[in-house]
This record gives structure tokens, sequence and C-alpha cells, in this order.
């Protein structure tokens, strides 16, 4: 239908769907008693949308959220971003299902090693190859476990670091 009224909220490099929806919430609530009395008076005139900025969401299932690890680490970081908390971006590891709750993307080009496997960072860090980059894993929890910071995982998953997602 037509426009009302509109509102722009700036979006953090680090925000998550989860972080996000409260601020959303606050800023719709805020922009209809703004904008409702003045409508109901007709002092607005409604705008029809453009095409130029309207894109189509699909319905978002659980199966969405599985990591391609073919795919550029930047893609897949944003993609963790958007499936926090539902339905959280996953892989596998030793057949367990395995959530990545928080990472970032990292550039750097890892020559002959396949995509999904997973190499040592700084600090007792890990990250996984991806089709372009590196993501490097912060936050995970295994399934039925609680979320743990990366290195608190690998300094208890053993065999982790070296194996392949």
């Amino acid at each position: 239908g037509p426009v009302l009224s509109t509102a722009a909220l700036p979006v953090a490099a680090d925000d998550t769907t989860a972080a996000l929806t409260p601020r959303l919430a606050a800023l719709g609530a805020a922009l209809l008693v703004e904008t409702l009395p003045a409508h109901l008076r007709g002092d607005i005139r409604p705008q029809p949308q453009t095409e130029a900025g309207a894109t189509y969401a699909p319905r978002i299932d659980k199966k969405d959220g599985q990591i391609d690890w073919r795919e550029p680490a930047d893609l897949i970081a944003r993609r963790v971003r958007a499936y926090q908390p539902w339905p959280s971006a996953y892989t596998t590891w030793n057949g367990q299902l395995l959530k990545v709750l928080r990472s970032r993307a990292g550039d750097e080009a890892v020559a002959d090693i396949a995509a999904g496997a997973v190499i040592a960072g700084p600090h007792g860090s890990a990250g996984v190859v991806t089709g372009r980059g590196v993501l490097w894993l912060e936050e995970v929890q295994l399934a039925g476990k609680r979320a743990l910071p990366i290195e608190a995982f690998v300094a208890g998953a053993r065999g982790f670091v070296g194996s392949r997602l």
C-alpha cells in the first residue's frame, strides 16, 4: 500500500536480529504515535511505494541456517548475525549440531585448504576456511551444551582444530 511515513535506523556491523528487533519496535511505535494523528486529520498525503528500493523477503526455514562453507566469509558472517536467535547458523562437527552464535569475517587467503577446514587462530581461537576468506569463530554451542567462547570450546574439544565441518 501507500507510504504514510518513514524512519531510518543505523545498523552496526555486529548487530543481530535479536539486537535490532527491540530497537525497530521502539522506532516503529514512536513513528506510529507521530504519524497516526496527522494521518487522521488529513495532513499526510500517502505516497506510492517506489519499486527501486523494494525487495522480496522469503519465509525463513530452519534449514536456511545451515552454513555452506563454500560461500564467502563475509556472507556467512552476515547470516550468523541475521539468524540469531532463530533459526541460528549451524554446521555439524563429529556428527553433532554446532551452532555458530558469533563470528567475524576475515579476508585472509588460504591456499590449498578445502572450504570447511578448521584452522588455528591466535590465542587459542579457531576459524573455518570458506570459499573466500576465513570465518573466525567467536562463540559456538554444541548440541545439548551451553554456549562457549571459541577459546574455551577449542580447549575442551579435542580434534576440533584440523577437522572439517
